[in-house]
């Protein structure tokens, strides 16, 4: 079975988004130096996403019109994203929507990852479910000398630190990155 990683960017106060649902504090620290991102994804097989942080990429990046960016950014990778509503498809992505339980879904997003990685994008509320339903594996945190007063908040669950291990923590520019192994 694939590993499921949450890999994210958060303000060292919590928070992975601003009020408005921005992530322009993050690209405002300069990012020399930052994590191995290409790394990251060669490892990774298949994205997961809630429908509030794809339809941020969307408007951030404009892919619905410049479709070509998707591949540049997540190659022939699927993503699947949990959702309530329709939406939008960049043309020639492959994105799956889906709504419902993780556990549900679990079989499809793993057989399309391989033997890959299944890359939890965001939010953190999705990340919660996947650790609810007992997949959450991997918790990879790239902290940013950001302080945010509110937001979206980086895992809206409590998880004791008996079902933590911090297995890695390394400078990475203007960046800490800290990786906890995630036990059930």
């Amino acid at each position: 079975m694939p590993r499921v990683i949450y890999k994210t960017a958060t303000s060292f106060t919590g928070f992975i988004a601003d009020p408005a649902n921005s992530l322009s504090w993050l690209f405002e620290v300069p990012h020399d130096g930052a994590p191995d991102h290409a790394g990251f994804m060669r490892g990774v097989g298949v994205l997961v996403s809630g429908s509030t942080t794809y339809e941020w990429v969307l408007r951030e990046e404009d892919l619905l019109h410049e479709p070509a960016k998707w591949k540049g950014f997540y190659g022939d990778r699927p993503m699947f994203v949990f959702t309530s509503r329709a939406l939008p498809r960049p043309e020639g992505a492959d994105v799956r929507f889906v709504s419902g339980k993780i556990a549900e879904h679990f079989p499809a997003i793993s057989a399309a990852a391989g033997e890959q990685a299944i890359w939890v994008v965001g939010g953190g509320d999705l990340a919660g479910q996947f650790y609810d339903a007992g997949l959450l594996e991997e918790i990879v945190l790239t902290v940013a000398p950001v302080a945010l007063a509110g937001g979206a908040p980086l895992l809206p669950r409590t998880i004791g630190a008996q079902h933590l291990t911090l297995t890695g923590a390394e400078q990475a520019g203007a960046f800490a990155e800290l990786t906890f192994a995630v036990r059930h």
